[in-house]
């Protein structure tokens, strides 16, 4: 790039520099949330220098026969560092407010979703976070049931390697620095519903029985706020998987947003069901 790194491109500009049409930006933005642009009051676009050298890394990619999603997933990949997920998310939407919930509440709930999920027959995208692998083991043969009917499925935890077994979730290893590594994650992500938890665990400050350890949870079935996770989620596990991330984002549908009501019904089924588990 012949500009400074602190300088910003029109929309032209770029398509001058990369070769990418204003219509195909546009479709990337909204469809994968990439390129990111900033925003001028009066609406137009400037992009930063080096998110230009990403959308010229993506055409590269292309020309090297890689999948659209594939590539962008692989160009996301390399802003460093990747946050943690439910600071993204809260920072995005502050109007979020956290809950503390234990353990053992954060499991039924977590069920709650997963159930009512897996019973609308979907085929969501499922995105699950368990910080420590023996912990996903525990879960794991519920989880490859969840896996048969999802049209894409990962789970990130301390896996020692990358695995993609067939017929169930691919594991994505997190390294035990990273900030994921603290966070509880469900994404279920369908063309007629959408459901998520995000909850991160603050250090402790005594140490508790397993079952009440305390997070702090953000409970969502507003569309926006369950793509939100599952693009943080995906920008993690596109960190070592860039073609699977990718795979997965291309999964992700754009239909209509669920009506209000139907948030409403979904919200409901989900309480009926945590209150019909609690013993």
């Amino acid at each position: 790039m012949s500009k400074s790194s602190t300088a910003e491109l029109s929309i032209g500009e770029v398509v001058q520099a990369t070769g990418v049409g204003e219509a195909a930006l546009r479709a990337w933005e909204r469809r994968y949330g990439f390129p990111v642009p900033r925003r001028e009051p009066s609406g137009h676009r400037r992009y930063p220098v080096e998110e230009v050298e990403r959308i010229a890394r993506v055409v590269a990619e292309r020309q090297r026969g890689l999948a659209l999603p594939a590539a962008i997933a692989r160009a996301r990949a390399e802003r460093t560092p990747v946050r943690s997920m439910f600071a993204r998310l809260r920072e995005s939407r502050p109007d979020l407010h956290p809950v503390r919930v234990r353990k053992r509440h954060l499991i039924e709930l977590t069920r709650a979703v997963e159930d009512e999920s897996c019973a609308r027959a979907e085929r969501p995208v499922l995105i699950g976070s368990f910080q420590r692998e023996r912990y996903y083991r525990q879960s794991e043969r519920r989880w490859r049931e969840l896996a048969g009917g999802a049209a894409g499925c990962l789970v990130l935890a301390d896996f020692k390697r990358l695995r993609r077994p067939r017929r169930a979730p691919a594991e994505i290893p997190i390294e035990r620095a990273h900030p994921a590594l603290r966070e509880w994650a469900l994404v279920c992500d369908a063309p007629e519903h959408a459901a998520c938890l995000l909850a991160w665990e603050p250090p402790e400050r005594r140490r508790r029985p397993d079952a009440d350890r305390e997070f702090e949870l953000v409970l969502s079935v507003e569309p926006a706020v369950v793509r939100a996770v599952a693009d943080a989620g995906l920008d993690v596990a596109a960190q070592v998987a860039p073609d699977l991330a990718g795979e997965l984002r291309e999964r992700l549908t754009d239909g209509p947003a669920p009506a209000e009501a139907s948030q409403l019904r979904l919200a409901s089924a989900i309480t009926a069901r945590l209150l019909g588990g609690l013993r």
